[in-house]
């Protein structure tokens, strides 16, 4: 068997061991300042990566590094709080990992979110942005032998994002009184902010967010099948100048993604009770 499959299978075994026979319906992806989101699971368990044989550990800003199970709107969920990275020098298939012991684990929907530079005028900071497709500067975490016991060697990638999900989003939203926006993400490596002219030239492409993570998450997912919504909170405004004075600051997009999470989980609650 693949070395990779016993890796993913070690991990599913344990984290399925601890759930104790719930079953997850939706996985959930919780970016940078997002991770509070998970303290609204009730009956819930928490899950160290630490603890997770062959599981990485999540070292970025505002990143907690754990699985978080339980219900959510009467749903089972199993979220992660804090994701890896590849600019944190891990190879792609850790930085993915999480995804496969969720489809392992029996997840059908997986919901990412992410905060983001914006680089479209018309997204400003602290708008909650569906994503609803995205341009790669990532490499492919595909690359490589396929793993056929998780999906197709040439997996089609049209409708990553799920349309009838970004429909859901939107009908909610109007309920709750939420403004959404909606745009292209593009991912790069990272862990450099983009210079001015990489933001123009990202930009005049057609990209409208900026981030270092969530697509290998979501090539993953569409890999093993499942149904995808991305959202992402734009904590700063890309520079387009060589100003020094609007130089970009980790610490800031931490406390934007705060402010915009109590409407993020209220939109998510809602459309997890509809699944």
């Amino acid at each position: 068997m693949d070395e990779r499959v016993i890796r993913i299978n070690n991990a599913a075994g344990y984290v399925e061991s601890i759930l104790d026979g719930r079953k997850p319906l939706v996985g959930l992806v919780l970016g940078s300042g997002l991770g509070q989101l998970a303290e609204l699971v009730e009956d819930k368990v928490v899950i160290p990566y630490k603890d997770i044989p062959f599981f990485p550990v999540s070292t970025a800003i505002g990143h907690k590094g754990n699985y978080i199970a339980g219900r959510l709107a009467g749903k089972v969920v199993i979220a992660m709080q804090g994701r890896f990275h590849y600019y944190e020098g891990y190879p792609m298939e850790m930085v993915t990992i999480g995804i496969r012991v969720m489809k392992a684990l029996g997840v059908k929907y997986l919901f990412v979110s992410n905060a983001a530079g914006s680089c479209n005028p018309e997204i400003g900071l602290g708008d909650i942005c569906v994503i609803r497709d995205h341009i790669n500067n990532l490499p492919n975490p595909l690359i490589g032998p396929n793993l056929d016991e998780f999906g197709p060697r040439f997996p089609d990638m049209t409708c990553a994002y799920d349309l009838e999900l970004q429909k859901l989003a939107f009908n909610k939203a109007k309920e709750l009184g939420i403004s959404l926006k909606r745009g292209v993400y593009f991912g790069s490596t990272g862990p450099t902010y983009e210079t001015p002219a990489e933001v123009r030239f990202y930009r005049s492409i057609g990209a409208d967010l900026l981030g270092m993570s969530t697509i290998p998450e979501v090539i993953v997912a569409r890999h093993c099948g499942l149904r995808v919504f991305g959202v992402s909170v734009a904590t700063n405004c890309a520079n387009t100048t060589n100003d020094s004075v609007v130089l970009n600051d980790p610490q800031d997009v931490i406390e934007q993604a705060d402010r915009a999470a109590e409407n993020l989980a209220r939109l998510l609650n809602e459309m997890i009770k509809s699944l």
